[in-house]
């Protein structure tokens, strides 16, 4: 930076003691002290912004390249599965043209649980039926018609 020895500070303090004047060097010098500190601050804030640009030109270029790369995966994963399906295409033309495999014909899917939503219990209907407990709700009009003795006439 600049070559400034002790002599020199004290010649510049001799001659600065000489111009002010020994009543307005200590605010002088407070002023220039908080100037110099504002100016070692801003520096350091354009440094940093400096590091900052630096660092993010690099996260770009290394986003760049983990773009392409991640591309050149995608393109390889396509190319295979079109060659899969090609290969598999012709597997089942060759599977399904002979006369052996003519005749069978497979059942559409169907989901195992019909009724998926019905609420199941933990106790199993068998065992329900078994031990005597009501599996269904009666009206009170049912349960009457349902254990009132059979009139003859």
């Amino acid at each position: 930076m600049l070559d400034i020895g002790v002599t020199k500070i004290a010649i510049i303090g001799a001659i600065a003691l000489i111009v002010i004047g020994p009543e307005k060097l200590p605010a002088l010098a407070r002023t220039l002290g908080t100037l110099l500190g504002r100016a070692r601050a801003y520096l350091a804030d354009v440094k940093a912004e400096v590091n900052r640009s630096m660092d993010l030109d690099e996260l770009k270029k290394m986003k760049d390249t983990m773009e392409e790369a991640a591309r050149d995966v995608e393109n390889s994963i396509q190319t295979n599965a079109s060659e899969f399906e090609n290969s598999w295409a012709q597997t089942t033309d060759t599977a399904l043209s002979s006369p052996a495999d003519a005749w069978v014909s497979y059942p559409e899917y169907s989901h195992p649980k019909k009724h998926w939503r019905v609420k199941q219990g933990a106790m199993p209907n068998w065992y329900k039926a078994r031990s005597g407990v009501r599996t269904k709700a009666l009206s009170g009009a049912a349960r009457v018609a349902r254990f009132r003795p059979f009139k003859t006439s």
